[in-house]
């Protein structure tokens, strides 16, 4: 399980998160959604370990804020909503950047594999800038899969900590990279991702955690969190649940596979 209570985080002057609570289980796939400038990035960078907070979290009760860092990688998977690469690495060198520091350790092929589980098979030896703002994206959920390959370790569940993981990606490949995240949790690992599809966000995460203004406003399963009153008084506009808009093209994902 993965567990936050009362997280406050203050960056400069500016409080940005109010005595968080959050929970989410192995298993599943926990989704934070919410408005812009809710809190969501800076929720996900507290619970990994890579921004100051008050309060408790804890990673299969792993205490975040005293844990080594060797002792957070082994443990999660963090695939950040903006990553730079000042070098001229190549595909299979950024992923190799999980493996050495996850516990996958050595299993030559592991690169080639998590390359292929995100439709990237042969793209190992292409420079990393030369590629799309996609294919980055997709190399690096590729680097962290390889750094938390197993979904379960001798401790415990691991997770795979996913920050807008399908913004820049075409449909098809939105499809592929969230099947891929159940398929983790369905094998015992723990997902949680930040997401703004809330369409996506129902077809695949069990728990939502909504929020609004640095706290989370309600969590629990998406008939729960999902409901007219809740989304338009987080968005600040009328929203319906499952009413397409009058005269207005309107495209559903819910009947397509990866």
């Amino acid at each position: 399980m993965l567990t936050a209570r009362n997280l406050t985080v203050h960056l400069g002057h500016r409080q940005i998160l109010h005595g968080v609570d959050f929970t989410a289980k192995a298993g599943e796939v926990t989704a934070i959604v919410g408005p812009n400038g809710s809190g969501k990035t800076t929720l996900l960078r507290a619970i990994t370990g890579d921004v100051g907070y008050t309060g408790d979290a804890r990673i299969e009760g792993l205490d975040v804020a005293r844990a080594k860092p060797w002792e957070l990688a082994a443990r999660r998977g963090v695939l950040s909503q903006f990553t730079g690469v000042a070098f001229p690495f190549t595909v299979a060198e950024i992923v190799r950047l999980g493996q050495s520091n996850g516990i996958s350790g050595g299993g030559p092929d592991l690169g080639e594999r998590a390359l292929a589980r995100v439709g990237l098979s042969g793209f190992g030896h292409r420079p990393y800038h030369d590629l799309s703002g996609g294919e980055q994206q997709r190399t690096q959920l590729a680097r962290v899969l390889a750094q938390v390959w197993d979904p379960t370790g001798k401790d415990g569940a691991n997770w795979l900590i996913l920050d807008e993981p399908v913004a820049s990606l075409d449909i098809a490949h939105q499809l592929e990279v969230m099947t891929l995240a159940r398929d983790f949790a369905l094998s015992g690992g723990g997902v949680v991702a930040v997401m703004h599809d809330l369409n996506l966000t129902a077809m695949f995460a069990q728990s939502v955690a909504l929020m609004a203004e640095g706290r989370v406003v309600t969590q629990g399963d998406i008939g729960h969190v999902f409901t007219d009153e809740n989304l338009s008084a987080a968005y600040a506009c009328d929203l319906k649940v499952n009413t397409a808009p009058a005269n207005a093209t309107y495209i559903l994902p819910h009947a397509a596979s990866a």
